[in-house]
């Protein structure tokens, strides 16, 4: 018997799944196929493309194709996984759920599993009461005494969301080691892809083949770190931006996690994700519940597609910003530690001239932070430095015309800090001691209700002194010897609840107030944090070749308007390579465009040209910030194009950089993907704000004919023939825009 659910013009239809059978559902351009037994948590049979208004018939019919063959053994015929694949079913491979009560009731086999189907609700990860579809299905172990439910959610975006919860139904405490959902693919799924990388060097893109066994990426730091991969993908061979099918997995959690991916010899090839518990951090009282992070899944026909469903879920969500993305200035490259009131005041003049409005003081304003060997901890301004507080520089800003954003490390603290001195229980430790320093810092134990008081209300009441718009929340070291309490019990899991919770409470203090997540750059920008942040610092390095890569492969997740990209210096802090303005402010346009420099020692020339920059991207952000995010697959040939097509594919902005000497010279076509395939398009390369047009680059693409005098042609043309690249030199760009006529 099967049951369906579809999705209309209408809104939901919802039928209860009978104890066994198929359910159907879709949404977005996606279909989950699910088999429902009375005994086994629910088994995918199908995860990707939509398969139209399916009848019971072709759903039975889908069922019974998938069957295996005859074998001895149950054991060598996995024809079902579940979504928390078990042992006791059968399966050889890494268990979903592995606990016990002191040795026993280990392994999980359920008397009975009940099913439902209804409206996804109002929880995380949905888009509201009436756009998602949810699959719930408890199953019940009596001789183990748990209670186990699955949730898998598909949502209008065609995103996946699963989370499996555990409820100990005992009398005495039960364990829970590791819980991870898994998600199957299919047999075509044979390459995978993930990112690593470290501080100032993240978001490095990674290929291997999808070969039997496991590839397991963990994060053990209390957070996902620098090389954090992002998402687990496996497709097609080759797959690429635009070519071949692809899904891939993104755990929404900030703290120790895993993703892998399982090649069994049975045939199945899962993606799976949980969070590391510690131990004791998984121990559950009678009557308590553990429920594991969610599990993100997408898929599509090229990576642009499975990265659109991300990017639509997270603009679906009623806190994600609304109002145009601020320009903003932050002073840590300009002025590091070196806080002056007249040099700031300064700096904060030449901001707001240039159309800056958001003014972001970082760290080294409280107290005997002059550099960062002590202070963290104590969140009161520095009386030495500010002798009369940060009053006359925030009304000053305000004055301009800017909101004034402050930097914090709410989670840290320096052992050279009168807070640690008065509080040494409130640091994160072992019986050895609070471990080894990083960056002189060690780890609040905000799991500590007297910590987590004090911190919240010292924040809290700067951001009611001064009507602080922003804070930019940094995070610099690992959570290792992260014991907490009198027994020092690992702390990492209540960690990271309190750090969400701090966030939002915040936030329940202060509307409108924003949070921008910065953990030395780009190591804590999975989902889970990005439900409390506004924005994410993607890397402390903003050298803006190095930024194309990072915010390519950290936007398989975020979209453009999430991820802070600066205009530095002309010489980049971190690598000390030199870059054109143009190239700084072509690169920083695709983001929340901002500055880090002081501008009061750049020449009068430099400041006109990023003044420019700043009216382009005030006048580009509706579009960069609500269309769709494409990327042209041009491998190996040195170049790079990345552009945002309108909602309505009315219109289209593209960046085309040359990254790398190409190896042919004039390089050859480049298409211009994601416009309308039936409409005709104006194409024109756009000049830099320098009036006249100045650069090599400019004057290289003014030489083509549709460059200089624009040209008309389909969007089907334009992405299967494309168009003549300019010869451009490296680490130079050119901006292109399509226009419907």
């Amino acid at each position: 018997m099967s049951t369906e659910t579809t999705s209309g013009a209408t809104g939901v239809r919802a039928t209860p799944a009978e104890p066994t059978g198929v359910v159907h559902l879709r949404r977005g351009g996606t279909s989950v196929v699910l088999r429902l037994d009375a005994d086994v948590l629910p088994c995918v049979l199908h995860w990707g493309p939509d398969l139209g208004e399916a009848s019971a018939d072709d759903l039975d019919a889908l069922a019974a194709a998938v069957l295996l063959p005859a074998r001895d053994s149950v054991m060598y015929r996995q024809e079902s996984v579940s979504l928390l694949p078990q042992h006791s079913s059968g399966w050889l491979g890494r268990p979903g759920l592995l606990g016990s009560r002191e040795g026993a009731a280990w392994s999980v086999a359920f008397d009975a599993v009940s099913h439902r189907v209804d409206e996804a609700g109002t929880d995380d990860w949905s888009d509201g009461p009436d756009d998602g579809v949810r699959l719930v299905s408890t199953g019940t172990d009596g001789a183990s005494a748990l209670e186990v439910t699955t949730e898998l959610r598909l949502l209008a975006s065609g995103l996946v969301a699963l989370r499996a919860t555990v409820t100990n139904l005992g009398t005495d405490r039960y364990e829970v080691l590791h819980l991870e959902p898994a998600l199957p693919v299919p047999e075509v799924a044979q390459e995978l892809l993930d990112t690593t990388g470290r501080h100032a060097r993240e978001r490095v893109p990674q290929r291997l083949p999808f070969a039997a066994g496991q590839w397991v990426r963990e994060a053990w730091g209390g957070r996902p770190g620098h090389d954090f991969p992002t998402v687990l993908c496996a497709g097609e061979p080759g797959f690429g931006f635009r070519r071949g099918t692809v899904w891939g997995v993104h755990l929404a959690w900030s703290g120790n996690q895993v993703v892998s991916a399982e090649r069994h010899t049975s045939g199945w090839r899962l993606l799976r994700g949980g969070e590391r518990l510690l131990p004791a951090e998984g121990l559950l009282e009678p009557g308590a519940a553990y429920a594991s992070p969610w599990l993100l899944g997408s898929w599509g026909e090229g990576l642009d597609a499975l990265s659109g469903r991300f990017h639509e879920t997270l603009r679906a969500r009623p806190q994600h910003p609304r109002s145009p993305r601020p320009v903003v200035l932050n002073t840590w490259e300009a002025v590091y530690f070196d806080h002056d009131l007249p040099t700031l005041l300064a700096l904060a003049e030449t901001a707001a001239q240039i159309g800056i409005e958001r003014f972001v003081l970082d760290d080294g304003w409280f107290h005997a932070r002059r550099d960062d060997r002590a202070g963290l901890g104590d969140w009161h301004v520095d009386a030495e430095v500010w002798p009369e507080g940060l009053t006359p520089l925030v009304e000053r800003v305000r004055e301009l015309g800017m909101e004034f954003g402050l930097w914090v490390e709410p989670e840290m603290v320096n052992l050279d800090s009168d807070l640690a001195r008065a509080h040494p229980d409130w640091v994160l430790q072992t019986a050895h001691g609070p471990g080894l320093p990083s960056r002189h810092q060690h780890v609040l134990d905000l799991g500590h209700p007297e910590a987590y008081a004090y911190v919240v209300e010292r924040i809290s009441a700067l951001v009611g002194q001064h009507g602080i718009a922003s804070l930019k929340w940094d995070h610099n070291r690992p959570l290792v010897d992260a014991g907490h309490g009198p027994v020092r019990h690992p702390g990492v899991h209540a960690q990271t609840e309190a750090a969400y919770r701090m966030m939002a409470e915040l936030k329940a203090r202060h509307p409108g107030l924003e949070i921008e997540s910065c953990c030395g750059g780009g190591g804590r920008l999975d989902l889970g944090i990005m439900e409390h942040a506004d924005r994410a610092w993607v890397s402390d390095c903003i050298d803006a070749h190095e930024r194309h890569r990072i915010v390519r492969w950290t936007g398989l997740t975020l979209p453009l308007e999430l991820m802070g990209t600066h205009v530095g210096a002309s010489r980049d802090h971190t690598t000390g390579r030199r870059l054109s303005l143009d190239f700084r402010g072509g690169t920083a346009l695709f983001g929340h465009f901002g500055v880090e420099w002081d501008l009061t020692a750049a020449t009068h020339d430099d400041v006109e040209q990023l003044r420019g920059w700043i009216d382009r991207y005030k006048r580009e952000r509706s579009l960069l910030h609500t269309g769709t995010v494409v990327h042209a697959d041009l491998d190996g040939t040195g170049l790079d194009l990345t552009g945002v097509v309108a909602r309505d594919r009315s219109e289209a902005l593209y960046r085309l950089s040359a990254l790398e000497q190409t190896l042919v010279t004039p390089p050859g076509r480049v298409p211009l993907p994601g416009l309308d395939p039936g409409r005709v398009y104006l194409v024109t390369a756009t000049p830099t704000p320098t009036v006249p047009i100045q650069g090599v680059a400019a004057a290289t693409a003014s030489d083509l004919p549709w460059a200089r005098d624009g040209l008309r042609m389909t969007g089907r043309l334009l992405e299967h023939v494309g168009v003549q690249a300019p010869g451009l030199p490296v680490d130079e760009l050119v901006l292109i825009r399509a226009t419907a006529v």
